[in-house]
């Protein structure tokens, strides 16, 4: 890209920013034009200046293309930000957040207050205006921040509007018709994540879709040239997108709309526009990483008044013409969405059962009795499974018959047992593959942006949709910052992960995970539930259902396991509880265990003839902390009985509940599954020698020796180095 430092404003900022009668109106002249812009302009250096932090310069450079999308080509209503056929904004470049607040206040979300927005990096708890933009405010979409996160969200957003039209428009009722614009930065471009979804939006032909690149070629270490030098808009073209240019978007507001109407009006291609800017325009360091994260400074602020013609001294300054040049943008969305209130009125009359669903889905419901359409533990498979197979039978009880679940895989379809008879793909219609109402997509090996895409059907209108999505464990560390993306929002979905230990076997080290759950069972808002069997494989599924507050990762083994007969999908709920030994008595060892490992703990159990033993099933950490301290004693006595704690992972987090546990000390090995457990020493006839052996060194005269804070041992230690 050529340089765009080049670029300036002089006092009287001479270029018409409107020359075209579409843009100006009756109600706006060039000249109310340019005022709206470089009001914006200065408050972003108010804002920033104010608390001496911020981003300014991509306010100032894009403001704009902000005027251009709320004042003409967006289509919403401040009255109602939550009005079903909106279209959907989504700032992929959330450090640009202020831009976004203060359109919103300028086009009538009564939320938005001048006086919120001067909140903006101030020292108070108490304000809306974060550091970036955050989904539980009025006209904010989804949280962003994490560069190139947005555009896996509006890939997302973009499938819900395409899926829900195809499931429930008829003719002459396009009672889902909306675009997705999401705003994007150099950043979000160079990110993975980013490119992933670019890629998926173009094979899927998702023209409902439009990125709109803020071109200002400056990163915060300065020009991009001396990292990035893709032809982007070339990139693009490749890889399925309809690509617009527009070379001065700081200042020609006319072609700015001019491309968002071409953009709305192309069809079979998502549409990318390259909008060329300059960062911070009209500052004495315009087109330079030095106003990119940081305030102006005083004098440079004062400056930058006095070229745009306002009063240095006077700040956050906003004409009632400002206010005027916006109004119709809000008489505008409230005859849009009565107009839509109309024709669904209409559709009610003439599609009722599909006006029921779709309403039912609205509220966020799932179809009555579906938990009752799980098979009880006397109809599951009495024969070892592996629990990724159990998860397919839960699925298909569930989700074939409710279109409220759009499932995926990446790549993994058939072996997470996330597929079922007679689904349907979603993909582009012209592919043969099949069509937008398809409830199956095929997110390719591109993990990160699956769960992205994810996070952006669950935020569509929340509880509406519930995404499925699944992969080998080891492979959701490339996802890792869109599942807390999803912990932060408080989005649901079900993440299956299969392949979930040494039980990997011959695949060896690489796809063995040994530490990744630790990540997982620290993330605030998060469940990962590790179930035992198929019965907790139920409960598993019923927690996470019945949790529209917080996503679930349910961490399924390859491997066989028994179905144990003192499991309970009701007791998952609780975290843990005991599936063996008598619960009347204090046992005089207790072993806590999760998910395959529980099958071994009981049989290890049984072999320790000398004790009195307990075995514990800990699906979900997270879900027992956070019950009573009366209960939590009662299912693991840690003040009378030793308690171990047996699981193929690292054993950071164990001493919490455990004074001595059998766990992975190094990385796994290339070996048949159970050559391996045996290997490791996680054997029931080693568990049992070594845990004895242990017990005897704690006897003391009046019983047990209880370890002490920081005593907790590693019975494997010198057994299971590994890699």
């Amino acid at each position: 890209m050529s340089p765009v430092a080049t670029q300036h404003l002089d006092a009287s900022h001479g270029t018409a920013l409107s020359k075209d009668p579409h843009v100006s109106g009756k109600a706006s002249t060039p000249d109310t034009e340019k005022l709206v812009i470089n009001t914006i302009r200065c408050l972003g250096a108010d804002l920033c200046q104010q608390y001496k932090g911020g981003h300014p310069g991509t306010v100032m450079g894009a403001a704009a293309i902000a005027t251009a999308l709320w004042r003409y080509s967006m289509r919403y209503n401040p009255v109602n930000p939550d009005w079903i056929n909106r279209d959907r904004f989504v700032l992929s470049a959330g450090h640009a957040c202020l831009l976004q607040y203060i359109l919103l206040h300028l086009s009538g979300y009564s939320t938005w207050t001048l006086d919120q927005i001067k909140n903006y990096h101030a020292p108070t708890m108490d304000g809306i205006a974060a550091g970036h933009p955050e989904i539980e405010y009025p006209g904010i979409e989804l949280t962003t921040g994490l560069l190139g996160q947005g555009i896996a969200n509006a890939v997302g957003l973009a499938i819900a509007n395409k899926n829900m039209a195809a499931t429930y428009n008829k003719d002459g009722y396009p009672i889902i018709d909306n675009k997705v614009w999401c705003f994007t930065g150099d950043g979000c471009l160079q990110e993975g994540v980013g490119q992933e979804a670019i890629s998926m939006a173009g094979h899927w032909g998702l023209d409902n879709l439009i990125l709109v690149y803020d071109n200002n070629s400056v990163t915060v270490d300065g020009t991009i040239d001396i990292c990035f030098t893709d032809d982007t808009s070339a990139k693009l073209r490749s890889m399925g997108w309809h690509v617009l240019e527009v070379d001065d978007g700081s200042n020609d507001l006319a072609a700015i709309v001019e491309a968002f109407d071409q953009a709305k009006s192309f069809t079979g291609k998502p549409v990318f526009i390259n909008i060329k800017t300059v960062i911070g325009i009209g500052s004495a360091n315009q087109g330079s990483g030095k106003v990119h994260g940081a305030a102006l400074g005083e004098d440079d602020v004062a400056n930058v008044k006095k070229a745009l013609g306002f009063d240095p001294k006077e700040k956050f300054v906003v004409a009632p013409s400002v206010y005027d040049y916006f109004k119709e943008s809000k008489a505008r969305g409230e005859k849009d969405e009565k107009e839509w209130n109309e024709l669904f009125r209409k559709y009610t009359e003439a599609y009722p059962a599909e006006a029921k669903e779709f309403q039912r889905r609205l509220a966020g419901e799932r179809l009555e009795g579906w938990e009752n359409n799980l098979p009880l533990k006397a109809f599951l498979p009495q024969d070892p499974k592996a629990t990724r197979q159990s998860s397919g039978i839960m699925l298909r009880s569930v989700v074939p018959q409710d279109n409220s679940f759009l499932v995926g895989s990446a790549d993994l379809c058939e072996s997470t047992f996330v597929n079922w008879d007679k689904m349907v793909e979603f993909q582009n219609p012209k592919s043969g593959y099949g069509d937008y109402s398809g409830r199956q997509i095929r997110y390719g090996i591109r993990e990160h942006a699956m769960v992205g895409v994810a996070n952006g059907l669950a935020a569509w209108h929340k509880g509406s949709i519930v995404p499925i999505m699944s992969s080998y464990f080891i492979f959701w560390l490339y996802a890792a910052p869109s599942l807390r993306m999803a912990a932060l929002m408080k989005l649901r979905f079900i993440a299956i992960a299969t392949h979930d230990s040494i039980g990997v076997g011959e695949d060896g080290p690489t796809h063995q995970p040994v530490a990744f759950p630790l990540f997982l069972r620290a993330l605030p808002n998060f469940n990962y539930i590790r179930p035992a069997d198929a019965e907790e494989v139920a409960g598993a599924w019923i927690l996470a259902l019945k949790d529209s507050e917080r996503p679930s990762l349910l961490s399924l083994t390859r491997q066989p396991v028994p179905l144990l007969a003192g499991t309970d999908r009701n007791q998952v709920q609780f975290g843990a509880y005991i599936v063996h030994g008598d619960a009347g008595e204090v046992p005089d060892i207790t072993l806590v265990a999760t998910g395959s490992e529980v099958a071994r703990a009981v049989d290890t159990a049984k072999l320790l003839s000398d004790y009195k033993v307990r075995v514990v099933s800990m699906p979900h950490m997270g879900r027992f902390d956070q019950q009573s301290a009366e209960y939590r004693r009662s299912i693991i006595p840690s003040s009378k009985s030793l308690v171990i704690a047996i699981e193929p992972y690292c054993s950071f987090g164990w001493a919490k509940y455990a004074h001595a546990g059998a766990h992975m000390t190094g990385f796994g090995h290339s070996a048949p599954y159970s050559t391996l457990f045996e290997h490791f020493g996680f054997g029931p006839k080693n568990l049992a020698a070594k845990i004895s052996a242990w017990a005897e060194t704690r006897k003391s005269s009046q019983g047990w020796d209880l370890p002490g804070v920081g005593e907790f041992e590693e019975l494997l230690l010198h057994q299971n180095q590994g890699h």
